[in-house]
């Protein structure tokens, strides 16, 4: 029997009201394995952030090669323009109330906004560019940045903005950068241990390939079908896409 079903979101803030309405009341995994909080006493029990030092190093970088990025706080997303994967996020803002909203904030001065940053609540910096090239070329330069981790992305990633009755298409290339060894599959390692149960008793749900690690090593790993052709293709089953309720789908076939 699996046991174990986990919500696993982008910026705390924003998703902790999503969690409490599907009963999802004990643990939240955010930051793509950034950290694990214990929802119930409003606590971070696990966090692998980037240092303020990482994340000024990949401003500059980024600076002096005019390429898009983004930074990801638990409590915003900072960022220089409205542009790429923010587009999205504008985009899902419109149909969400206020409590679920993503807070993003355009900051002018990026470099001196995170040195007077009174924190070091870094999930994650992303990285996108329409030109292959260009991106291909950017990411061999961050990759000298010691002690972090690039997701692994071979493809354009897609998404979907609906303006009134249309639905229009954005696509770039794009990469993420988290401190060393962060990933869902690792979170969920972490958390397993302090609930006790096995790698085996845990059911993991993806549609994009951040979320590889987690379907490949879970017990049961499923992917939706209008996600990653990579990670369907090393799912244990597809299920209908998220617009099709397809996580509904995967919870009712496969929990007791």
């Amino acid at each position: 029997m699996y046991k174990l079903y986990l919500h696993l979101g982008r910026i705390p803030n924003a998703i902790i009201s999503i969690a409490n309405q599907i009963n999802a009341n004990k643990y939240l995994i955010s930051g793509n394995g950034s950290e694990i909080i214990d929802i119930e006493n409003n606590k971070v029990i696990y966090e692998n952030y980037l240092s303020k030092s990482k994340v000024q190093e990949i401003i500059e970088i980024c600076e002096k090669n005019s390429v898009f990025y983004s930074i990801y706080t638990r409590n915003a997303i900072l960022t220089k323009s409205l542009n790429y994967n923010i587009l999205f996020y504008l985009n899902e803002n419109k149909k969400n109330p206020e409590n679920k909203k993503i807070n993003i904030n355009v900051i002018n001065d990026m470099y001196k906004y995170i040195k007077e940053y009174n924190s070091e609540d870094f999930l994650k910096v992303t990285i996108c560019d329409n030109d292959k090239i260009i991106f291909n070329g950017i990411v061999n330069k961050l990759k000298k940045i010691k002690n972090v981790d690039f997701l692994k992305v071979y493809h354009m990633s897609k998404k979907i903005i609906t303006h009134g009755s249309q639905n229009y298409e954005i696509a770039y290339y794009y990469t993420e950068i988290t401190n060393k060894n962060v990933n869902k599959w690792t979170a969920i390692q972490n958390l397993i241990k302090k609930i006790n149960i096995q790698e085996n008793e845990v059911i993991a749900i993806g549609d994009n390939i951040n979320d590889k690690e987690m379907v490949k090593n879970a017990g049961l790993g499923i992917a939706l079908k209008n996600g990653s052709e990579e990670l369907q293709k090393i799912a244990d089953k597809v299920v209908a896409s998220n617009n099709e309720n397809g996580v509904s789908q995967a919870i009712y076939e496969n929990l007791e």
